[in-house]
């Protein structure tokens, strides 16, 4: 197959990560291959040509997407015309699965090969979803292993290729290395409390963070609390959560460096995400909260809109359920500061996650971005 022409749709900063791993390595295997679509830093430094920046798809939030609806609407009919005349051997989407979605479905409609990486979250809500990837993709690349037999059940190829960040991250660094890189005492005892990187988190879970910091330091007067701050947007709410309810406690904000926080810290304290899958890699006991608006907890928890018992990553992953959840009602300052201190006083309860840890950790390196390469070199060759 000489010239080979493969293009690929990337949205959000994890989506050229990937996306990133993926075009050098369809280069490495095909030196020839060209490599463009919706691009970000990373999958161009790689070898894909932009037509169209990364940032066109980072729309986050129910209100931020209506008003950038006509742009992107806009936007797929000329992704889905320039590449329905292009006619490459591949159309591969990275995440944004709502704009993807509808664009392979569209393409392949035209007779084109489509590859969709990273799964959609359809084991945890919104399962009827399954329907449309059935008729959007040749083939789902999905980033965890219990993923590839809810595709199986409808005729979708999928492929578990292990998350990018199990590829990336590790527990090699060390509390007290972590400590000294960001000022603090290396023999200081540390807490991590991420409350969140979105405003509607902050709002939300900063005050309930801040009451269980009050207790802990009540408590433990030497332990010292590390906060990072995702953008510097979000400062002022933690602020204020600090001042009002935890004034007296060593507590210290960190303009970004999230992981680094975490290796610090012996505990930490985190908004239920993706930063719960980063905490688990880095190899740091944890426990997780979340709360949401009213009918946000309505929806999820009294309507069955939410279909799995757990809803962070690492108890999905284990064998068994070791990290403790608190949500809505239940994240309370007393409960979520007991929880804490329970990880910093029982060395049995922390070995119990860590060991769940490096087990999840052995399961998810497998090289995210060749196993994604050479499946979509596989598709473009027409095996399906």
């Amino acid at each position: 197959m000489s010239g080979l022409r493969v293009a690929l749709v990337a949205g959000e900063m994890s989506g050229d990560i990937l996306g990133g791993a993926i075009v050098s390595a369809i280069k490495a295997r095909r030196p020839d291959a060209q490599c463009y679509g919706v691009a970000g830093a990373r999958m161009v430094a790689a070898g894909c040509e932009p037509i169209e920046s990364i940032e066109a798809l980072s729309v986050m939030g129910l209100a931020e997407v209506l008003r950038e609806l006509p742009r992107l609407v806009r936007l797929r009919r000329q992704l889905v015309g320039r590449l329905a005349a292009d006619r490459p051997h591949v159309v591969v989407g990275i995440d944004a699965p709502d704009f993807n979605l509808g664009l392979e479905m569209r393409l392949r409609a035209q007779g084109l090969r489509t590859v969709h990486v990273v799964s959609p979250t359809i084991w945890a809500w919104r399962a009827g979803r399954v329907h449309t990837i059935a008729r959007a993709v040749d083939r789902m690349l999905c980033l965890f292993p219990f993923e590839p037999p809810l595709y199986a059940a409808h005729g979708v190829r999928a492929d578990f290729i292990g998350h990018p960040l199990a590829d990336e991250l590790d527990d090699s660094i060390d509390a007290a290395q972590a400590r000294v890189a960001l000022g603090v005492d290396a023999q200081t005892a540390v807490v991590a409390v991420m409350p969140g990187s979105r405003a509607s988190e902050i709002r939300y879970l900063a005050p309930t963070f801040a009451r269980t910091v009050a207790l802990l330091a009540a408590q433990m007067p030497k332990l010292k609390f590390l906060t990072p701050v995702a953008k510097p947007s979000l400062r002022a709410g933690i602020e204020a959560a600090v001042a009002m309810h935890a004034p007296h406690a060593d507590w210290r904000l960190i303009d970004g460096q999230s992981r680094m926080v975490m290796r610090a810290a012996d505990a930490v304290l985190l908004a239920s995400g993706t930063a719960a899958l980063e905490c688990l890699l880095l190899g740091r006991p944890m426990v997780v909260a979340y709360q949401g608006s009213p009918l946000t907890a309505f929806l999820l928890l009294r309507l069955g809109l939410l279909k799995t018992r757990y809803v962070s990553l690492p108890n999905l992953l284990a064998t068994e359920a070791v990290v403790p959840e608190l949500l809505q009602a239940a994240a309370q300052p007393r409960r979520l500061a007991d929880e804490v201190g329970r990880l910093l006083a029982d060395t049995t309860a922390r070995q119990r996650q860590l060991d769940q840890f490096s087990a999840v950790r052995a399961v998810l390196r497998r090289n995210a971005g060749v196993r994604a390469a050479d499946a979509i070199l596989e598709v473009a060759a027409g095996v399906r």
